[in-house]
């Protein structure tokens, strides 16, 4: 006899019924509150395995989505939002960065990071302030900045070249050059050396039609570009092993790009037109030997326009003047310290009991000036002395042992300025200076901490924070 219909439940069953539901799973079998059956109960399970299979996709592509806004290569330009007036301050220190500046147009501090060039203004501004422009890539690196006139040229990792009108901030052009030495951004927390000293990037001026030009040098190349538009002018490959065997090159005054081979025996300094890019001489000084150096002077910022240069080797030192199609020797500038401004050679004169500084024309030898240096009780921080820290068209700086800032007529010696080289948030004098800068009146020092050591992080290198200071001369 079959047994009567019920609603009741066998124990076990209703035993798993409470584990689905303490699990937070719903019973297969329930239904909505309005007798319906769940909607994906009655789809296939192609429709459900499709339609979780495309909401992956979209997830998938979502993300992709992202990734490739925030990875992807780009260029972020932001126009001159003000024009910074010109400096008004009296002659003393006026500022302390965190960065490097390179004075461009009398009015802009321009700046160089891992990725971005960026400029403010005015030049004595105490402290660095909101950019009046920038400029930033991405995944590339900066690897050098110079200026011609108002033109700020930027070359980066991929070899690019970038310009940037300073007045307006806007790209003014963009060139493909060759593929810098540099793998990456060289410039530690100030920028200095991408700014001051660029590996492979120059200014020039041709000795024809004295045009500017920008010169970039790597992968086997020399290349010239017009600094007003950017057109290629010439490109030369370097014979035998190309950059490997050239260190650093400079121009000069005279129209000439130079580079030391060291592969050659003994090695040779070639100069290249800058007008053509072609080979116009190879020089080698008398006594070279394997232990060739060759220095630039009396050269603007990135080793550009440069005066003369000095070889040392062999136990000696000569200079030479190379504002012409060859070398002519310039025994004024023989003395390692020996700087060119104004077709004076200045240099300190320790010999004696007054040690001075000391001016002669570069081309005579005869003395034109000669001043005293103010004496000092004891050296200055970590045992250093007076040094020649810099010179400019007019001017020439020196910096006693205790770290006054004497700025002296590079033509009659009077002295236009003297101050101490601090500033009211840092009045200790307990640094040595790295990279120096003059431009336009103002000087750029680094401070270093004593003793210096390269190889140590940035916040053991510097002495400061604002590792920068800025002073009108």
């Amino acid at each position: 006899m079959a047994e009567p219909a019920s609603n009741t439940q066998h124990p076990a069953d209703a035993a798993d019924l409470s584990a689905h539901r303490a699990d937070g799973q719903a019973n297969p079998d329930e239904t909505q509150p309005d007798g319906r059956h769940p909607w994906w109960r009655s789809r296939p399970r192609w429709q459900l395995v499709t339609a979780g299979l495309l909401a992956g996709v979209v997830v998938i592509a979502a993300v992709t989505v992202v990734a490739w806004r925030v990875l992807a290569p780009a260029e972020v330009v932001t126009p001159a939002g003000y024009q910074p007036s010109p400096p008004t301050a009296e002659p003393g220190p006026v500022a302390e960065l965190s960065a490097a500046p390179l004075l461009v147009d009398g009015r802009f501090r321009v700046y160089a990071t891992t990725r971005q060039v960026r400029a403010d203004g005015p030049i004595d501004m105490r402290t660095q302030v909101t950019p009046a422009w920038s400029f930033r890539r991405w995944p590339e690196q900066l690897t050098g900045v110079v200026a011609t006139g108002t033109t700020v040229v930027s070359r980066w990792t991929d070899g690019g070249l970038v310009a940037i009108d300073a007045v307006s901030g806007e790209v003014a052009w963009r060139s493909a050059g060759p593929q810098p030495a540099d793998s990456g951004y060289a410039g530690r927390r100030t920028g200095a050396q991408t700014v001051y000293a660029p590996s492979g990037l120059h200014t020039a001026v041709s000795g024809t039609d004295g045009r500017s030009v920008v010169v970039a040098h790597g992968e086997s190349q020399l290349t010239g570009f017009d600094a007003a538009t950017g057109r290629e002018l010439w490109r030369t490959m370097l014979p035998g092993q190309g950059d490997a065997c050239r260190n650093a090159g400079f121009s000069t005054t005279g129209g000439r790009f130079a580079l030391v081979n060291n592969c050659a025996a003994p090695p040779t300094v070639e100069f290249y037109a800058v007008a053509t890019g072609r080979l116009a001489a190879t020089w080698q000084p008398e006594g070279a030997g394997p232990g060739l150096a060759v220095e630039p002077i009396g050269c603007a910022a990135a080793r550009s326009t440069c005066g003369a240069l000095r070889t040392t080797g062999a136990g000696q030192s000569r200079g030479w003047l190379v504002d012409g199609p060859e070398p002519v020797p310039a025994p004024p500038l023989d003395p390692v310290d020996a700087m060119l401004v104004d077709g004076m050679a200045i240099r300190l004169d320790a010999a004696g009991d007054t040690p001075a500084v000391v001016a002669e024309a570069v081309r005579t030898g005869e003395q034109v000036w000669r001043r005293p240096i103010p004496s000092t009780a004891a050296p200055g921080p970590g045992g250093t002395g007076n040094r020649l820290l810099a010179v400019q068209p007019g001017r020439a700086h020196l910096l006693t042992a205790t770290r006054e800032l004497i700025t002296l007529d590079a033509a009659t010696g009077a002295e236009l300025s003297s101050f101490v080289l601090i500033l009211l948030s840092e009045l200790s004098t307990d640094w040595v200076p790295g990279y120096v800068y003059a431009q336009d009146g103002f000087v750029a020092v680094e401070r270093l901490r004593l003793p210096v050591d390269p190889d140590a992080d940035d916040g053991r290198y510097y002495r400061l924070q604002e590792a920068v200071i800025i002073a009108r001369t």
